[in-house]
């Protein structure tokens, strides 16, 4: 599609529920989401990140460049639909989060996932007041019902942006636990997404790495930084 706009600016929205709103205005008109929905977002700093994709394009704009915008709209558009639903579809990721299920003791695997992944289920846990359980193997063992009524709660005082952040980052991570650290302002990404891929880095050690898995993690790791940015902006 060729360039339809020349400025790519910020405008501000009064709303009388959710006061101050921001969005993106292309030579002075505004945009809709990807479903027809105005997009008006949360913060001033979030729109601006939203314009400069739209400023950065040349003559002819690429439909692919626009990640930041995508994954707002899913926030407007599906998540602040039914936030009910979005976090029904984030919470099995702590049932099944891959820091609770760990090798067998005498493994050599089971040492290093003891010492990168204890710390944030142990920091998780003081954080939220719950407890999780931790399994040897691969059999399935449920969460304590207060553990995941509490982490709902959590869930439900973010706001959709933040939510939709969440459900990238718990399905790219396979942790709902990673994924909250994630989103915190004092959060290492990089570190937090090697905790993620332990498992993978550890098959890596003993067999090798190919290179079109190598891509395949770096584009996901991308993704990652992605979400938490958009957590980020939305806070901002």
């Amino acid at each position: 599609m060729k360039r339809f706009y020349k400025d790519a600016s910020v405008g501000e929205v009064a709303d009388p529920d959710k006061g101050r709103q921001w969005r993106v205005l292309l030579d002075g008109r505004p945009i809709k989401t990807a479903g027809g929905r105005p997009q008006v977002v949360s913060t001033q700093a979030l729109a601006q990140a939203l314009a400069a994709e739209w400023a950065a394009q040349g003559e002819q704009i690429d439909a692919q460049s626009f990640h930041l915008r995508d994954l707002a709209d899913f926030a407007i558009d599906a998540v602040a639909q039914d936030r009910t639903q979005t976090i029904r579809d984030i919470l099995p990721y702590v049932e099944t989060d891959t820091l609770c299920y760990r090798g067998d003791p005498e493994d050599a695997l089971y040492e290093r996932q003891l010492a990168i992944w204890e710390p944030l289920l142990a920091e998780a846990e003081t954080r939220y007041d719950v407890r999780f359980a931790r399994v040897s193997g691969i059999l399935h063992k449920p969460q304590p019902a207060e553990t995941l009524a509490r982490l709902e709660t959590a869930l439900a005082a973010e706001n959709d942006f933040v939510l939709a952040s969440l459900k990238m980052l718990s399905s790219l991570a396979a942790s709902l636990v990673i994924a909250m650290a994630a989103i915190r302002p004092d959060a290492d990404a990089e570190a937090l997404w090697n905790a993620a891929s332990l498992e993978e880095d550890w098959q890596v050690e003993l067999w090798g790495e190919d290179w079109e898995a190598a891509e395949r993690r770096a584009a996901r790791f991308e993704a990652f930084k992605l979400a938490i940015r958009l957590a980020e902006l939305s806070r901002a």
